[in-house]
């Protein structure tokens, strides 16, 4: 989802494009006039290469399991809504042509009751379109020094094809940190996008964004891209996303992947230094998802304006998760670990993050990093002073794993004030794929408002340890 800053005004070629030839091109508003730039691009489809053999351990390090109710809307202390049709004080129509204007309505984005986020372009009676783009609130997610990140999301595209598809354009990307607040100082603070897809065709983009545009070393508008057809078709169903950005080795690498299938890379030899530096020497990246229509891109791509009347409104991309995990690394780089609200000596509020490992006391929990376990029958952890405010919570959501064996299973209660007293919630959990294949997982709980203590209690009619536990907070 490219964001264009240039003075001149260029068309794309108005006819259809060859097979491997795609056009990939990037609207802005500069100074109260409307620019577009367009240039051709050729991507041969990469072949199918297994991802480095080198083994990697993984630290989940934040998530969105997208596991709400029919109509429920993700969490904004997880996500930003983007409205209307552009950030304050940046380019028009989000720099990129696009003419949807994004909303919050559940209509266009909530969840759809069977573990998945849906965002859904709308067309109303007078013609305008709607649709929804999210952003996650951290904006830190980066390899730790001397590690890697990688960034994954379980997607599906919207089912939809030929002409009633033009124009449909959903996206899985990132931005980098500075952009917030500036919105001007694209590309040169980085653009990664895991996956674009235009109209309805079977391919999807890997692309990452850099440098100066137009030109420069990263080939702007267009970007360094590579493309995948998923194995056969990117429109068959939910395919995995992902990309890892790996500062292991003497030079940092970019590798996109889907399906677990490496099918795009890029190495910091690639690009100038001082490129690969502002593009990784700040903050991080914040991560985004949105349906867009219309725009430079699908425009390109299918050589008319988009959409068109025979463009049908009414579907969605479908999200089933969004994970990053960072591996190696000294530990002290970001993205940090889930933040601690308060913590021993202090409060903490109920409805943000609380890290596991931040217990006050406890009885056979050990801190092993970011979580406490395994956990078994009997084990508890205390967390002083934890403040409902006035309002009760209507459930709570914990970050557990488990490598537990067949049949062995659990319950992760929370009590008040005493780990004798009887739980308010509770859920059962039992293997998860191992003990660091992180779910969140939520219980509905009984009233309770004012300050308290809460204990996480773990009980089992099995000896075995059953869960382990990273964080876990309280929802309205």
């Amino acid at each position: 989802m490219a964001q264009a800053q240039t003075s001149e005004r260029q068309h794309p070629p108005r006819r259809r494009l060859a097979p491997r030839r795609l056009v990939r091109a990037v609207a802005a508003a500069t100074a109260g006039a409307a620019v577009l730039a367009a240039a051709g691009l050729t991507i041969a489809e990469a072949g199918a290469q297994e991802g480095p053999e080198a083994a990697q351990t993984w630290d989940l390090v934040w998530s969105d399991e997208f596991n709400g109710s029919a109509g429920s809307q993700p969490s904004t202390a997880n996500w930003i809504y983007d409205l209307g049709h552009g950030y304050p004080g940046g380019p028009g129509n989000w720099g990129t042509g696009e003419i949807a204007a994004h909303t919050n309505d559940p209509a266009n984005v909530s969840m759809d009751g069977s573990g998945n986020l849906e965002i859904t372009a709308l067309r109303d009676a007078a013609g305008q379109w709607t649709s929804a783009r999210i952003e996650t609130v951290r904006a830190d997610f980066k390899p730790p020094p001397g590690g890697t990140l990688k960034v994954e999301g379980r997607l599906q595209l919207p089912q939809v094809n030929g002409e009633a598809a033009l124009g449909y354009w959903p996206a899985f990307w990132s931005m980098g940190a500075p952009f917030r607040g500036n919105h001007w100082n694209w590309p040169g603070i980085g653009e990664i996008d895991f996956m674009e897809n235009v109209n309805g065709l079977d391919w999807t983009f890997g692309t990452l964004h850099c440098g100066v545009a137009p030109g420069g070393p990263c080939n702007e508008f267009n970007g360094l891209a590579g493309q995948t057809y998923c194995g056969g078709s990117c429109h068959s169903g939910f395919h995995t996303y992902g990309m890892e950005w790996d500062e292991s080795g003497a030079a940092g690498q970019l590798r996109w992947y889907v399906d677990g299938t490496l099918f795009h890379t890029i190495d910091e030899g690639d690009l100038p230094a001082d490129t690969w530096a502002q593009m990784t020497d700040h903050a991080g990246y914040f991560l985004l998802l949105n349906l867009a229509i219309g725009g430079a891109f699908p425009d390109g791509v299918s050589g008319q304006a988009t959409p068109t009347a025979a463009t049908e409104p009414g579907h969605s991309m479908l999200v089933d998760y969004v994970r990053v995990f960072t591996a190696g690394g000294g530990g002290t780089g970001e993205p940090t670990d889930p933040p601690t609200t308060g913590g021993p000596g202090g409060e903490r509020d109920a409805f943000a993050s609380i890290a596991a490992a931040s217990f006050d006391a406890s009885s056979g929990a050990t801190a092993g990093g970011s979580s406490i376990g395994p956990l078994g029958n009997g084990d508890w952890a205390r967390y002083d002073d934890v403040d409902f405010g006035s309002t009760s919570p209507v459930d709570f959501v914990a970050r557990v794993a488990s490598g537990a064996g067949g049949g062995v299973s659990g319950l992760v209660e929370v009590r008040i004030d005493s780990a004798t007293a009887n739980p308010i919630g509770s859920f059962a959990i039992a293997n998860t794929g191992g003990w660091t294949s992180w779910r969140d997982v939520p219980g509905n709980v009984a009233s309770v408002t004012g300050t308290h203590d809460v204990f996480l209690t773990f009980t089992s009619g099995q000896p075995q340890d059953f869960v382990s536990v990273q964080e876990f907070h309280f929802r309205h």
